[in-house]
């Protein structure tokens, strides 16, 4: 639906290629995980394993990079993958983990600095007033300035608003859409989000669940991996192209619309974008 079957058939990702999810910790020791590059930064306990932090940034982090197969096929699963914990241990039994602005911050700045090209946040601010949101703004441009893409989940209030992550001109802000491609209720926009966003599966996903196995999942935080594997992927298959390059060949993958919902991704009108403008 999204244009990544040609993509995936191409390439697994590079080695070259790193994608940092900023998440929950994540259960290494899943079969469908073992084989992959993970480096761990930050916090690194899953446990309990059944809480949802640990549940989350699992299976974030496989829809990334898990082993490809007919259960859970992981978008880029020959990509180097960073993950950092920022789910204090109170938040992993949470109904939503969300992370503190300052500790966010400082997570952004650490992958940009161990080397991420990409950068998947699948998750909500705390305390998201002017104090939070200055900082945040500042990890935010530290990594447009280095280059860093990043794609953020738009969030799962069903309201039109926005957060001063989806407000950053550099970010990605993606929303959840069915299988037939239709926006889901649930996802919030806002006029950033359609100017700046794309529209990505996000209803019944399969991927890894901790502790083994897999479960069923659906919303804004499982969509942004679409987008960060679409990046990943491309930057694999065109080493050539700078972030920039890449962010507009995303962008112009879609049908641009004057409306808060943003277009579907398109990620293999992206790849002959790149291509074209490589001839």
């Amino acid at each position: 639906m999204v244009g990544l079957a040609p993509l995936m058939a191409a390439s697994e990702g590079s080695t070259s290629v790193t994608v940092a999810v900023i998440d929950g910790p994540v259960d290494r020791t899943h079969p469908a995980l073992t084989s992959a590059q993970i480096e761990v930064l930050g916090d690194a306990a899953c446990e309990p394993l059944e809480g949802v932090g640990c549940r989350h940034g699992t299976f974030t982090a496989g829809l990334l990079v898990a082993a490809r197969s007919e259960q859970a096929p992981g978008i880029c699963p020959g990509c180097r993958l960073l993950a950092y914990s920022v789910f204090a241990a109170g938040e992993r039994d949470s109904p939503a983990p969300s992370a503190q602005p300052k500790e966010l911050a400082a997570a952004i700045l650490e992958v940009v600095a161990a080397g991420a090209r990409i950068i998947n946040l699948s998750l909500a601010l705390l305390e998201p007033g002017p104090p939070g949101a200055a900082v945040i703004q500042m990890a935010l441009d530290a990594a447009m300035q280095h280059g860093v893409l990043v794609a953020a989940a738009s969030g799962n209030q069903g309201v039109v608003g926005s957060t001063a992550i989806t407000r950053h001109p550099w970010v990605i802000p993606v929303a959840a859409c069915s299988g037939g491609g239709l926006p889901l209720a649930p996802s919030n926009f806002a006029a950033s989000v359609g100017r700046n966003g794309l529209l990505a599966p996000g209803e019944g996903i399969r991927g890894v669940k901790a502790g083994g196995g897999f479960d069923i999942a659906s919303g804004t935080s499982v969509a942004v991996p679409f987008v960060a594997g679409a990046l990943a992927l491309l930057a694999s298959l065109c080493p050539w192209a700078s972030a920039a390059e890449l962010r507009r060949a995303v962008a112009a993958s879609g049908i641009r619309r004057r409306s808060v919902v943003p277009p579907l991704l398109n990620a293999a009108t992206a790849w002959q974008i790149l291509m074209d403008g490589r001839r």
